[in-house]
């Protein structure tokens, strides 16, 4: 496998290879054979890293975002909630957005539907930790606290080919594309222009008090009248609730009605923070 390390954004990249940051997501996808590639593709020299007011630079860890006190609530804790300290250490802001689910029928290579299969296994399988909404397909549960926290507050980003809403990144899995995101093949996310609402925060419940995946986690925001509500591992991709009523709309399997309640209760200690 060939390693490179371009210096400017100019510098070709091969198409059979794959992009690598922090590689705290990659390596381990590599390392199960769940990724291959020619070539790995060291990005950390062209992906811009720093904070520069509301603008933040893709390569920036999660570790410089938790501390710096001038980024919103809701990112900061989503954050600190994300991984642990070595991870958090390592693993960059785009990294974490665009991080594999962490359905174990996935990450074992079942011929899942997101493997090109057509059967979800987690459906007649064991799923405690799968999804309640979106699930029809797959019933994968996105794993992203940043990217809950980014959708609530507004967030926008550019690529290497346009700019969009960090929400417009993510796309439900069809039998005719089985991508989870909108990104085009060697389209690097450079930065984020993340809005400073006037309250935001972000609740996760977890199988252990640190350093675990959300079981749910609840990201909000409001600047105004307007609120904003997103939660995590809940569906394939990081999920808007319109209201708090739309929690009646889950379509929980028979393991994750437990997660309903979860999010009910989330939902309302959020409502509470931003009040």
């Amino acid at each position: 496998m060939e390693l490179l390390q371009p210096s400017s954004l100019d510098d070709p990249i091969p198409s059979n290879s794959l992009l690598l940051s922090g590689g705290t997501e990659v390596v381990p996808l590599l390392r199960d054979g769940l990724l291959d590639a020619d070539v790995l593709v060291d990005v950390r020299g062209i992906v811009p890293r720093g904070i520069d007011g509301t603008r933040i630079g893709a390569g920036t860890t999660l570790a410089e975002l938790e501390v710096d006190s001038a980024i919103p609530d809701a990112l900061r804790e989503a954050c600190r909630l994300a991984a642990s300290p070595q991870l958090r250490n390592m693993g960059s802001l785009a990294g974490n957005l665009l991080q594999s689910t962490r359905c174990w029928y996935w990450r074992l290579d079942f011929p899942c539907r997101l493997h090109g299969g057509d059967t979800c296994h987690a459906r007649a399988g064991e799923h405690r930790e799968h999804a309640i909404f979106g699930n029809g397909f797959c019933a994968s549960a996105h794993p992203s606290d940043v990217a809950a926290a980014l959708i609530a507050l507004g967030a926008t980003m550019r690529t290497t080919k346009r700019e969009l809403a960090v929400a417009d990144l993510y796309r439900l899995p069809t039998d005719d594309d089985r991508s989870l995101t909108t990104l085009e093949p060697g389209e690097l996310i450079l930065e984020l222009e993340v809005p400073q609402p006037e309250r935001s925060t972000y609740l996760k419940a977890m199988e252990r008090r640190r350093w675990s995946f959300p079981i749910v986690g609840v990201a909000a925001a409001r600047t105004g009248d307007e609120r904003t509500i997103v939660l995590a591992g809940v569906a394939p991709t990081p999920w808007v609730l319109d209201s708090p009523e739309a929690l009646a709309d889950a379509t929980p399997l028979p393991g994750t009605a437990y997660k309903v309640e979860i999010a009910q209760a989330l939902v309302r200690r959020v409502l509470q923070a931003l009040a």
